[in-house]
């Protein structure tokens, strides 16, 4: 029992990365637990496994007295100076109770509590990895589906995906290689639960970071991204270095950076944008591809006015407004856009209000004047048969 309990412990602190010493403490504590309950519910009992044999050895303490009143807490003069010869009366004596059949209890007990140690031990270095890892982009594999969650296999960990973290229309295969950005990991009875997410914005962020040189040096800076996940990007980039164009560095050779980046996002779109202090220039940047006239700032209530020409109007404002939206993301500004034929509109002098009240009152009297004119012309017409019966043949001839 003693050797083997050695190599096995041995044998684990090497494999899994578990002290030693936390397995011996975790074994004593369990073994005095089975002591009290199979023989012996005295709490003046000590279990003691030597670190060098592997031998499990049991004690208890009793404490030195003339005459005995309790037998399980005490113990004798003239016996207790049989083990110790200078013992006195009140101090205390530790002695060997190790039970004949103990050897067999020790190993079944040792032997759930390795296991279960092991258990906790490895969680815990799960969690320990991990939660150093949160911000951080991850490859794992696609392991099965579990409703609408996605469990994706890390190094000695499993990782959930939930749905609200997925790419809208994104589909995955078993045993698929994919990207993930972890979100969160957290504590739980069953061991760490680690969040991992493909539609946040970090996750662009730090997909640049990794397939830009310059931006992981520290020459290029990302000052702001915004994302609608599966559909439209964008990425403001700034340059430490005067000699360095952080957009084309972004790009990469016939775009073969920024076009990685969008694969592994299945296509997302991206459109990576020169960050400026300047705030008119920066927000007429972010409304890229459109072509923007001029901004105008109100600075109290961080408001843009952005006038386009009559044809960037519709690409200014985006597909259901999504570019505007994502301008107004990455630039922290509320963005109103406007072409230049609703700024003429809105130009044009109003015209005074008395003249549309005589207009108003002019064609109302002559609509009465009508309608007073109307009813003569049928009484005239009304009478004119009857007038014509009564005259004779003879008048009509006269």
């Amino acid at each position: 029992m003693s050797q083997d309990l050695l190599m096995a412990l041995n044998a684990i602190e090497k494999e899994r990365g578990i002290d030693k010493e936390i397995l011996f403490e975790a074994i004593e504590v369990a073994l005095m637990s089975a002591y009290k309950r199979n023989f012996n519910h005295a709490t003046n009992a000590r279990i003691e496994i030597k670190r060098d044999t592997g031998q499990i050895k049991v004690f208890r303490t009793y404490e030195v007295v003339d005459s005995i009143n309790n037998a399980d807490t005490e113990i004798i003069l003239e016996e207790a100076r049989e083990l110790q010869p200078k013992i006195k009366v009140g101090e205390i004596i530790e002695t060997e109770v190790t039970p004949k059949d103990f050897g067999r209890i020790a190993a079944q007990t040792a032997k759930q509590v390795v296991i279960q140690r092991i258990r906790e031990a490895e969680r815990e270095l799960v969690y320990e990895k991990y939660v150093d890892r949160i911000g951080d982009v991850v490859s794992g594999t696609v392991q099965r589906f579990e409703q609408k969650n996605i469990l994706i296999d890390l190094e000695r960990a499993e990782a959930i995906l939930p749905p609200v973290e997925q790419i809208p229309n994104e589909r995955f295969r078993q045993g698929e290689i994919v990207r993930v950005y972890i979100l969160d990991v957290k504590k739980t009875n069953k061991g760490p639960q680690i969040i991992v997410s493909r539609s946040h914005a970090t996750l662009l962020k730090r997909l640049f970071e990794m397939e830009v040189p310059e931006i992981y040096d520290g020459v290029i800076e990302i000052k702001a991204v915004a994302r609608e996940a599966g559909y439209r990007s964008k990425i403001a980039v700034v340059s430490i270095n005067r000699d360095v164009d952080p957009v084309g560095a972004c790009v990469g050779q016939k775009g073969a950076r920024v076009q990685s980046v969008s694969n592994e996002l299945r296509g997302e779109k991206i459109d990576i944008i020169q960050w400026s202090e300047n705030q008119e220039e920066f927000i007429m940047r972010a409304l890229s591809p459109a072509k923007v006239n001029h901004v105008e700032i109100n600075t109290e209530n961080k408001i843009a006015r952005v006038v386009v020409p009559d044809n960037q109007l519709s690409l200014s404002i985006g597909r259901e407004g999504q570019n505007v939206r994502l301008a107004a993301k990455i630039t922290g500004w509320k963005v109103d856009i406007l072409s230049e034929s609703q700024i003429a509109e809105l130009s044009k002098p109003e015209e005074p209000a008395e003249e549309e009240t005589t207009v108003v009152e002019e064609e109302g009297t002559e609509k009465e004047e009508a309608a007073e004119e109307a009813p003569e012309e049928e009484v005239q017409t009304e009478d004119s048969p009857e007038d014509n019966e009564q005259i004779s043949p003879e008048e009509r001839d006269d």
